[in-house]
C-alpha cells in the first residue's frame, strides 16, 4: 500500500436495494472474501455493516444495509430505518437490482421514495444491474433499459456478483465518483463488527438456508460466549430465540437433527471467515412475538435508543 495521494479519493457508498438482490454477495465479491452473511433468502442482513476496501488510489467502504420491503412488524421497521439512515451519511448509493426478475419490483420503487425525501442533495447513484448472468439476449437489454428508466439519472453497470462479470467496471465507476480525501481507516481493516457479531450472522444464515417457510425469519441469535482457547480454536455458544414452541421444535429437529445441521453448516461458515478451528455450541429458547416487542429488540441490539 503507497502513501495515500493528493488525488486519493474515499467514501461512504450506501449499497441499497430490495431483500435478495445480491447486496451482501456483490461486496464479498468485490472485497474477496466473505464478511456478509449471505443466504438465498430474502433479509438476511438486519444491521448495517461496513465493508471497507482500500487500494492505491482510494478506500470505499460499503455500507451493506437491509433491503427495503414492505415491514409486517416493529423488526421489519427497523430494518426500514437501517436502510434509510445510510442514505442521509452516504457520498454515493449503490442500488443493486436483480434482472433476471420480471422489473421493475414495488419494492424497488421504495428506495425512489426515499431518495425524494432526502433534505439535502441526492448523491450519485450508481445502478448495479445484477444477475445478468441469468437473462440472455433481447430480454436481457429490454429489462436493462426498464431499470435505467426507473432511475434515469443513475449510472448504470450490468453486473454478476457471483461470476464476476464486470466488477471492475463498477469499481472504477466508484472510484471515479468518490470526493478526493484522505483515507478513514487503516488499510488493513475490512470492516467495522467484531467476529463474535459477524459469527451471530453466519448462524442466522444457516437458519434460513436449512429452515422453510417463516421459520427462519423468526429466528433472532444471541451470542453468550466467544472465548479464546489457545491453539484449539474458539468455543462460541449461542442461543438461538423464535417466536412460538412450534418453531423451537421444527429448528431442533426430529432427534436434534435440524440443530445439528445448522450448527456443522454455521461452524464452517464461521471456521472459513476466521481461519482457526471453532467449537460451536447451539441451543433454541422462545421468546414469544418478539419481533414486535420494543423492549427485546432493543436486547437484541435491534432498537436505537430515542
Amino acid at each position: 500500500m503507497t502513501t495515500p495521494s493528493d488525488s486519493f479519493r474515499a467514501g461512504y457508498v450506501a449499497v441499497m436495494g430490495r431483500p435478495n438482490v445480491g447486496k451482501s454477495t456483490l461486496i464479498n465479491a468485490l472485497l474477496g472474501q466473505q464478511i456478509a452473511a449471505v443466504s438465498p433468502k430474502p433479509q438476511t442482513t438486519r444491521h448495517q455493516q461496513l465493508g471497507i476496501l482500500t487500494t492505491d488510489e482510494a478506500q470505499i467502504i460499503f455500507v451493506d444495509t437491509p433491503g427495503l420491503h414492505n415491514p409486517h412488524h416493529k423488526l421489519g421497521e427497523y430494518m426500514n430505518a437501517e436502510a434509510a439512515n445510510a442514505l442521509s451519511d452516504a457520498d454515493l448509493i449503490l442500488f443493486v437490482v436483480n434482472v433476471s426478475h420480471t422489473p421493475p419490483h414495488e419494492e424497488d420503487r421504495l428506495l425512489i421514495a426515499l431518495l425524494e425525501e432526502i433534505d439535502k442533495p441526492v448523491p450519485q447513484v450508481i445502478l448495479a444491474l445484477n444477475k445478468i448472468d441469468r437473462v440472455k439476449g433481447d430480454d436481457l437489454s429490454h429489462r436493462i433499459e426498464s431499470y435505467t428508466q426507473l432511475i434515469p439519472a443513475a449510472t448504470p453497470v450490468p453486473i454478476s456478483a457471483t461470476r464476476g462479470d464486470q466488477l471492475d467496471e463498477l469499481l472504477a465507476t466508484l472510484i471515479e465518483n468518490l470526493p478526493e480525501g484522505p483515507p478513514y481507516y487503516p488499510p488493513d481493516q475490512i470492516t467495522n463488527l467484531y467476529e463474535r457479531e459477524i459469527a451471530a450472522d453466519l448462524i442466522r444464515a444457516a437458519c434460513l438456508i436449512h429452515l422453510r417457510d417463516e421459520v427462519p425469519h423468526a429466528i433472532a441469535v444471541r451470542m453468550d460466549e466467544y472465548t479464546e482457547r489457545g491453539d484449539v480454536g474458539a468455543f462460541i455458544r449461542a442461543t438461538l430465540f423464535v417466536e412460538r414452541e412450534s418453531q423451537k421444535a421444527i429448528v431442533i429437529g426430529e432427534g436434534g437433527r435440524m440443530i445439528k445441521r445448522i450448527g456443522a453448516h454455521a461452524r464452517a461458515q464461521i471456521e472459513a471467515m476466521s481461519g482457526r478451528k471453532v467449537y460451536l455450541q447451539l441451543r433454541v429458547k422462545v421468546r414469544k412475538n418478539w419481533r414486535n416487542d420494543e423492549n427485546t429488540l432493543r436486547q437484541f441490539g435491534f432498537q436505537r435508543d430515542k
